[in-house]
């Protein structure tokens, strides 16, 4: 369900009965890539990972071998939690079919708008009208000679640089919080000067401005896994803590992954420097 949404994904581990093991299914859903964060995985692997004949098929494989990734990194960390914080014997999972009645389709209809639709948009919005405020203070504030964007992309370039991205990198994603699905508009206006978000409409288009600001192909290998594995959107955040009841386990949900996708960039920089 994650790659629909990880908040719907983190609701819908309300169906396992082991409170041990709903925690740890809610803690490594955000490894699964939701919809909000193929465009950009889309476009990286469109304009680095594929070229001539065929691209289309290459896309696609590329594509299913980050999902891939996700789910061996779901295996992987929940398999780590299992046998360290949360420790536990495992349960079976058995799944009852209730006897059948005939639906109810106003009740049905009535209910998954509103527990399903209506509260998770509420929850959306609780975040997206104030962080929209903060990107806009960030691009037209002015700090020497420069915005306040560029300033704290300047800051967090050094830090950035380690792990294979750049400082305007790094604050998209942070900037993002609301929805990963703007991490390239603000890379853009970080990289433009813009005052608003910027959208391109062709891919050659937007190739050209990264490549001009210096991405390779390990740039975006980079920034395609830490999109993979960095901190839930805020929508996920507030249905995580709903459902666990729990701020600490919400801190934790953000920092596991963000952890985990520091320490794999790191990696991939350090061993793609070799092949460059």
């Amino acid at each position: 369900m994650g790659l629909g949404c990880n908040a719907c994904g983190v609701t819908g581990c309300r169906i396992m009965d082991s409170p041990r093991e709903r925690l740890i299914a809610v803690l490594t859903n955000v490894f699964t890539p939701c919809n909000g964060r193929f465009p950009l995985l889309i476009s990286l692997i469109g304009m680095f990972f594929v070229t001539g004949a065929g691209g289309s098929v290459v896309s696609a494989l590329i594509l299913l071998g980050v999902i891939l990734c996700g789910v061996g990194m779901t295996l992987l960390v929940s398999r780590i939690l299992s046998g360290t914080l949360l420790r536990g014997m495992p349960s079976s999972f058995m799944l009852e079919l209730p006897p059948y009645r005939r639906p109810q389709i106003g009740k049905v209809l009535l209910r998954s708008l509103l527990d399903r639709t209506v509260f998770v948009l509420g929850r959306a919005c609780m975040v997206a009208a104030p962080a929209g405020l903060v990107i806009w203070i960030f691009a037209n504030i002015s700090v020497g000679e420069g915005s306040l964007l560029s300033f704290c992309a300047g800051v967090l370039d050094p830090f950035a640089r380690w792990f294979g991205m750049d400082g305007s990198i790094l604050l998209a994603f942070l900037l993002a919080f609301p929805a990963n699905e703007i991490v390239l508009p603000i890379v853009l206006m970080s990289y433009l000067a813009q005052g608003t978000l910027v959208e391109t409409g062709e891919l050659s288009t937007l190739h050209s401005i990264l490549v001009e600001n210096g991405w390779t192909w390990l740039t975006a290998l980079c920034t395609m896994t830490f999109s993979l594995m960095h901190f839930p959107c805020s929508t996920t955040l507030l249905t995580i803590r709903k459902e666990t009841g729990s701020l600490k386990w919400t801190l934790f949900a953000a920092v596991l992954p963000t952890v985990c996708g520091l320490c794999v960039c790191f990696v991939l920089h350090g061993v793609g420097m070799w092949f460059i």
